[in-house]
């Protein structure tokens, strides 16, 4: 088949270098395209990417020229890994352009038209976009993924929420340095240290995991209906989110029957074959020890939510350890998925 074109707002950053790693060899997609700041544009993407992933610049993106965030000349289908404030202003010029969007960013997630999507989780959202005024004058639309905390968390309640429902939810989380982009945290503040603020993170993972599980009523996400309270907390580590959650079920459930929801959990998603899901979406670990981040992040490439330590919470029901990997499920990957699916169900067209 003949690949689509794609371009990449932000291909300098880190979730940007992520998406041009991650797309490199794709079955459907081929980067096409790569704008950033006004300061890199008229550079090769190689003089002007400080480049940080554990692969080398591809040899044809190294050579591509950099250019200004502006839709003229750019593909139809865009990714996005800018930073919300600069999201907010850029994001609706690309998809009044008629752009397709698939965001990264914070800045439209929770807006009531644009879908906020985990494909295994709520792919029935995505009629939302066509309830968006650049919908309806240009055919560009905004979708976004969630929260890179916000999605490892949702991955691992869809399956509980799916079979028991779910009532409470309290979680804890220690969030990797690059979930902070690059350069991130200064190693004067965060090596031996555990920072207990990241900036709206935990209002990011009430709300939109709220928003996520929620239910398309009337062309608007009614969102679910349960408490939920997070704190979240900067540690030492390069990549995985890594969280401690407990919850409070519906429905009395046994560990053997929560560790087959894990198990069997397969989302709204498992016979499209779209490349870059993940065969078992959530992962279940016996070892009294596991998920940790230095061991288990690439599973499924990246793309695998890790559930471990199932035990009795004498507060709630249930409590559990949660381990995804934060730039690939939570941030360039999520966002590939998602176009994956919108190239499956016509709206790429």
């Amino acid at each position: 088949m003949t690949k689509i074109p794609v371009g990449i707002l932000g291909a300098t950053g880190a979730v940007g270098q992520r998406f041009i790693q991650l797309l490199e060899d794709h079955p459907w997609f081929e980067v096409a395209w790569l704008a950033a700041s006004e300061r890199s544009a008229g550079l090769t993407y190689a003089e002007a990417a400080k480049w940080k992933m554990n692969t080398a610049i591809p040899e044809r993106i190294g050579k591509m020229k950099v250019v200004d965030a502006n839709p003229t000349g750019a593909p139809k289908l865009i990714f996005a890994a800018l930073d919300a404030g600069i999201a907010q202003e850029i994001e609706p010029r690309f998809a009044a352009a008629g752009h397709a969007v698939i965001t990264n960013s914070s800045a439209f997630r929770m807006h009531p038209e644009v879908p906020l999507v985990i494909p295994e989780v709520n792919s029935d959202h995505l009629p939302l976009l066509e309830n968006q005024s650049w919908r309806k004058q240009s055919r560009g639309f905004i979708v976004t993924n969630p929260n890179c905390s916000a999605i490892g968390l949702v991955m691992a309640l869809a399956p509980l929420v799916q079979e028991f429902g779910v009532e409470k939810v309290f979680v804890v989380t220690m969030q990797a340095i690059s979930g902070a982009g690059y350069p991130g945290v200064a190693s004067w503040d965060i090596l031996g240290n555990v920072v207990p603020y990241i900036a709206k993170e935990e209002e990011k993972m009430e709300a939109e995991s709220k928003k996520l599980l929620g239910s398309l009523v009337n062309a608007h996400v009614q969102d679910a209906d349960f408490a939920i309270s997070a704190q979240c907390n900067r540690v030492a580590v390069e990549d995985g989110h890594t969280e401690s959650v407990s919850v409070k079920l519906r429905k009395p459930a046994t560990k053997e029957q929560i560790i087959s929801a894990f198990a069997n959990f397969r989302g709204k998603i498992a016979d499209l074959n779209l490349p870059s899901a993940p065969k078992q979406p959530v992962f279940y670990d016996p070892a009294p020890d596991r998920p940790q981040p230095r061991l288990d992040i690439h599973r499924g490439a990246g793309m695998t939510t890790s559930v471990g330590r199932l035990r009795p919470c004498n507060l709630l029901d249930w409590k559990f350890t949660v381990l995804s990997h934060n730039t690939i499920r939570g941030a360039a990957g999520a966002a590939i998925l998602n176009a994956e699916l919108l190239k499956v169900k016509g709206h790429l067209d």
